[in-house]
């Protein structure tokens, strides 16, 4: 009589034979999760994420050859470059002044009153620091280049285009409808180049003091029982266009 035709042996083989079923249902099942899973998230925010990292403010002050004092508008951009480093400035203004150029002595004359325009507006004498530059082409006109380092939001690179949109063998998203991989790019950069304040996106700001000149005039005008919204003039309302009339 054989092991398989008694009833212990019976039971040996069903027991086996479910053991098997069961590892090769296990071993299809990772087969197919293996293939469901991308490497690659679809999510663009997760794809093109915006980081918090320390750039660079610029400013650029055009000098001529023949005039080496600033104009009303270049004074204008150096006293605000001045205000937003009080705000942002993560460390000194770098002067880059041109030496050795056909408006190299106008430059010298500009980066003087430059200098006061910035100690005037609140920058610190000792936050500010020269260094002599000297442009690659000597036909071009040099100029005076001032920044300082801040904390910005910066996104990408876009651009990037490594498969085929259209129908084809090696584009893997186009049967399965998935996002191309520069698919929500220029919206994460440009959304990245508008935050005025990168600390937004980690946490909320802290609450101010109000402004307290408006704040009066809206109590005095409860106190006295009138109405505090504000009146807009009529010439401001909406009207009909008159064209095609």
């Amino acid at each position: 009589m054989s092991a398989t035709s008694t009833p212990d042996g019976r039971r040996t083989l069903r027991r086996m034979g479910a053991i098997a079923g069961l590892a090769l249902t296990l071993g299809a099942c990772n087969a197919t999760t293996g293939e469901v899973v991308a490497t690659i998230p679809d999510d663009y925010r997760i794809r093109h994420p915006i980081a918090i990292e320390e750039g660079r403010q610029s400013t650029v002050v055009f000098i001529g050859s023949g005039r080496g004092g600033l104009t009303y508008q270049q004074r204008v951009d150096v006293a605000g470059l001045a205000r937003s480093w009080l705000r942002e400035g993560t460390g000194g203004i770098m002067a880059e002044v041109p030496t050795g150029t056909s408006n190299a002595r106008a430059a010298a004359d500009a980066y003087r009153e430059i200098r006061a325009v910035l100690t005037a507006g609140g920058v610190p004498a000792h936050a500010i620091t020269l260094r002599n530059t000297m442009p690659d082409d000597p036909r071009q006109l040099a100029v005076i280049r001032l920044s300082y380092p801040k904390i910005a939001a910066v996104a990408g690179p876009c651009g990037l285009w490594p498969e085929d949109l259209g129908p084809n063998l090696d584009n893997r998203g186009y049967s399965s409808n998935q996002h191309y991989q520069n698919f929500g790019c220029a919206t994460q950069r440009n959304l990245a180049a508008m935050i005025d304040n990168p600390a937004d996106l980690e946490q909320p700001r802290s609450e101010m003091a109000a402004y307290t000149p408006r704040r009066s005039a809206l109590f005095e005008k409860y106190r006295k029982g009138e109405s505090t919204a504000v009146a807009y003039p009529e010439s401001d309302k909406a009207k009909l266009s008159d064209t095609g009339k």
